[in-house]
């Protein structure tokens, strides 16, 4: 079987940034670019999507681009993993507006109800690794136009992954630990709410009632937890023995609450089909987050992005709700 014995040219672009402290996620994608197969994984194509459009890429930051996310207004947002900045990108095609300077914005972001966004800080080898132990990270609230930054709430592991459920309790997600965090409405903090290994991609179910998340190595397969049971996550799928060096990474759900996972080394889009794992988009490497756009402008209501390593962000046809799916929208 032929194996890559080079890391791929976005890796190493990506690594000539500033030489921030590297998360392990960066370390285990170095190490599974040398290791792991280049041909085809085990998940299948789904079968609703073999005929899409391929994916074109619709925005670029000139960073590691470690998650996104979308708000009513169909504007885009960013962070950025060696600058620790957020971006806003307002369409596909406009260039990127640097929202912030250096806070630390290095992890995941969601957008509050309000507008406002939510994005995690401590994404580093330190912070990871320490993040059981000692929970320093905080997790930040930025004003979407101005810029503003003020804390949220701080006493988290560093800080990967970050959801948000429908009553406004917030998920995150400690990769170099076992910890989910939680934090309440009101402003309580648990920093160890649930425990699974390596946990990183991180959703919450349509009605607020399962946490899922992603486990990225050793065993790569996701979780669900019980928002009222947290003591008992359940392995809900474990990816094939041929993906046990996929890592697995960014977590989101479509329309019908089914999860899409994005993999860095198997440079595939995965999806949720009963309870087993199809390919929703192939050759994609070094994926770092996918996400459904919103309203009907911009980053529109149904069609999915994906962010990566290399700072491309590609709108993927394939997995697009189906009154979406065809033509994507090219880059200007």
């Amino acid at each position: 079987m032929k194996r890559n014995t080079k890391l791929s040219r976005p890796l190493r672009s990506a690594l000539r940034g500033p030489r921030r402290a590297i998360a392990p996620a960066v370390v285990l994608a170095a190490a599974a670019g040398v290791l792991a197969p280049t041909s085809a994984h085990a998940a299948p194509a789904c079968e609703a999507v073999r005929s899409a459009a391929p994916p074109v890429e619709v925005a670029h930051i000139s960073d590691w681009v470690e998650s996104i996310a979308v708000d009513k207004r169909g504007r885009m947002f960013a962070t950025a993993y060696f600058t620790g900045r957020v971006y806003r990108i307002d369409a596909p095609g406009s260039t990127p507006v640097s929202l912030t300077g250096n806070i630390g914005a290095n992890g995941g972001i969601v957008v509050r109800e309000d507008g406002r966004l939510l994005v995690g800080t401590g994404n580093d080898a330190l912070h990871s690794l320490t993040g059981d132990a000692l929970p320093l990270s905080k997790l930040l609230l930025v004003d979407p136009d101005s810029g503003q930054v003020s804390t949220y709430a701080s006493g988290l592991g560093g800080i990967d992954g970050v959801a948000l459920a429908p009553d406004g309790t917030v998920y995150t997600t400690t990769v170099g630990g076992r910890s989910i965090g939680r934090v309440t409405p009101d402003g309580r903090v648990d920093p160890s709410w649930a425990q699974v290994q390596q946990p990183n991609g991180i959703a919450v179910s349509p009605d607020g009632t399962q946490v899922y998340v992603i486990q990225t190595n050793v065993a790569p397969g996701l979780y669900r937890i019980p928002a009222d049971d947290p003591a008992h996550p359940r392995r809900w799928i474990s990816a094939a023995p041929s993906d046990a060096l996929a890592l697995p990474d960014g977590l989101t759900l479509d329309g019908r609450g089914r999860p899409l996972i994005a993999t860095h080394t198997a440079g595939q889009i995965w999806r949720v089909e009963g309870d087993s794992l199809c390919t929703v988009e192939s050759g994609l490497y070094l994926s770092t987050q996918i996400t459904y756009g919103h309203g009907d402008r911009g980053f529109s209501a149904g069609k999915l992005y994906r962010s990566g390593v290399n700072g491309k962000i590609y709108e993927v046809p394939a997995g697009a709700e189906p009154d979406q799916r065809g033509g994507a929208s090219a880059m200007r």
